[in-house]
């Protein structure tokens, strides 16, 4: 009777903790894990208590005997939640709509976190789309007493972890160092294996997802099912990639093939899924693999974070070249780069084999010519920015400066590949990449779980010298030897092309007239928020088919298509 909870989430320790509990007294009236939260926190307190917990959570807790209120967001962010004053009155949610039933919700639009959300295509943490109310960091307590004061603060930090994982790294062979990472993936797998509910795993082909089912394969008596979508249009395909995998492990595989009319279909319930604006066009596939895979099973693994903690994306392996490379050249050669165009691109990677051809091949050399271009200084933010100067976009916004305008981070971290792989954990992987997944999945009432972000796999990864990580121009090394212990090489490997969409032949397409309507001049002057100008001028070039401008303007669509029916 000393505590309530409101809770979102799952522990994967509380068998462990349980007996500990219940000899110190504790006594159980049922089997969830909830009550082993309760009990435990009853015991020996919230801090103490979330150091312990293997798991992902958002939760509230009253504690009667000290009247006070704490929320609770796990280490890397993968349940949300909202907090805020309003009215005299404290108020917090996992979702924003939430508020909307409280009789005197009113918000007011943030216009400084809608000017983060055009450079970035999310609303970074701490900040949400509403003035006033914030998104709890990940990692972090907020203790509210009866007067109403807050104060937060950390349990645990990525920060702290790469600091013991710098000062501790794990100098030891490679066959050591690989049987470690599948140790700790096998356990953190099989932890997520406990369920009353049936349970299947995202499969895309790539090395996470594999090596996710992989490990499934290994921890599971039973059949592992698992789940993929593929499209139509050539170059965007990953279903056979998938198929090929599940085949080998010998899993039960569904697919989809989804049809262009179907995946715009999802367009228009994307501002209420999301419920602030969000631009990741891959929440259109996601949305339909969780809808997918909820047809069949109630609980999900997916292999998300595997590029984070183990130098995966693109721009990673742009970091390693360009800090190898001395200023001038990098200038130079980011003027080759930049002045060959999309259709010039084009043309040269179609020269390549189709298993080696990497999606989007355009956009990624002009990418890189923007990190040579910038320098290492501001690489990751020219990589990043869907708009390089998106206070010119909001009238009377000024773009809050977080964590990737820090340029203490450099001096922290004086690998740039640290730096990059830093900056991804703490804003694109809690803002977009899990972000992304969880409201996708939740809409449909899927849970998931993504194993590569049990946190003592992530102090794990920041243990690792960085041959471990990126070796012979690839990412994901590390990782990628424990898949080839399960999967043979040819099965997986292939240029990395994420969860993409053909977004930019879409609005040139059937998407036209949808854009058109919320990109007219008219549309973007309403209630004087946005500078149409320089959105219509990119507008104008994409149709034209002289630059894609679509990661540019899918953040200005979501947002047009957010704020209508929000009155806003």
């Amino acid at each position: 009777g000393a505590c309530v909870i409101t809770y979102n989430g799952e522990v994967y320790n509380a068998g462990d903790l349980r007996p500990e509990l219940e000899a110190r007294g504790r006594r159980f009236r049922g089997h969830s894990d909830t009550e082993v939260l309760v009990e435990a926190i009853a015991e020996w307190g919230v801090k103490s208590t979330v150091e312990r917990l293997i798991g992902m959570f958002a939760f509230a807790l009253w504690d009667r005997r000290t009247r006070t209120l704490s929320l609770v967001r796990d280490r890397l962010g993968i349940k949300p939640l909202y907090f805020g004053r309003q009215n005299g009155r404290v108020i917090f949610a996992s979702e924003l709509k939430a508020f909307e039933v409280l009789p005197d919700w009113k918000p007011e639009l943030n216009r400084d976190a809608l000017a983060a959300y055009l450079r970035l295509a999310y609303v970074p943490s701490p900040h949400s789309i509403y003035r006033g109310i914030d998104k709890l960091a990940p990692g972090h307590i907020a203790t509210i007493d009866v007067e109403g004061k807050i104060e937060t603060s950390a349990f645990w930090s990525v920060e702290e972890a790469a600091e013991r994982g710098k000062g501790a790294p794990f100098n030891v062979s490679d066959r050591e160092a690989i049987d470690t990472l599948e140790l700790l993936l096998g356990d953190a797998v099989g932890r997520r294996l406990v369920a009353d509910v049936p349970l299947g795993a995202f499969l895309s082909g790539g090395i996470d997802s594999s090596t996710i089912a992989a490990m499934m394969r290994m921890r599971s008596n039973a059949a592992v099912r698992t789940y993929s979508i593929g499209f139509m249009e050539e170059g965007f395909d990953e279903a056979p990639h998938a198929r090929a995998v599940a085949a080998h492990l010998g899993t039960a595989h569904t697919e989809l093939y989804v049809s262009p009319a179907e995946a715009r279909e999802v367009i228009p319930h994307l501002p209420m899924i999301y419920d602030e604006p969000f631009a990741d066009s891959s929440q259109i596939p996601a949305y339909l693999l969780s809808k997918l895979t909820r047809e069949h099973v109630t609980v999900a693994l997916s292999g998300d974070g595997g590029d984070e903690l183990f130098a995966g994306y693109t721009r990673h392996r742009f970091a390693r070249f360009a800090s190898s490379m001395p200023a001038p050249m990098g200038r130079a050669l980011a003027c080759g780069l930049g002045v060959a165009g999309p259709a010039l691109w084009d043309r040269v990677f179609s020269l390549l084999p189709a298993e080696r051809r990497p999606k989007l091949a355009a956009d990624k050399m002009h990418k890189a010519a923007r990190l040579f271009r910038a320098g290492e200084e501001s690489g990751y933010l020219s990589l990043v920015s869907a708009w390089d100067d998106p206070d010119a976009l909001v009238n009377g916004g000024k773009e809050p400066r977080g964590p990737i305008f820090d340029a203490g981070i450099a001096r922290a971290l004086s690998d740039p590949l640290d730096r990059m792989q830093y900056l991804d954990t703490i804003t694109y992987l809690p803002d977009d990449i899990l972000t992304k997944v969880d409201r996708a999945s939740m809409a449909v009432a899927l849970e998931v779980r993504v194993p590569i972000l049990d946190h003592r796999i992530v102090e794990f990864s920041w243990r690792l010298p960085a041959r471990f990580k990126m070796r012979g121009g690839k990412g994901k090394w590390l990782l990628r030897q424990v898949l080839y212990r399960h999967v043979p090489k040819a099965l997986v490997e292939r240029p990395k092309s994420g969860f993409a969409i053909p977004l930019g032949q879409w609005l040139r397409g059937p998407l036209r007239a949808w854009a058109e309507e919320l990109l007219s001049d008219k549309r973007l002057g309403e209630g004087g928020l946005l500078n149409p100008a320089p959105i219509r001028a990119r507008w104008a070039e994409h149709l034209e088919g002289t630059r894609n401008w679509h990661a540019s303007l899918w953040p200005v669509l979501m947002f047009q298509a957010w704020r209508s029916p929000r009155g806003i």
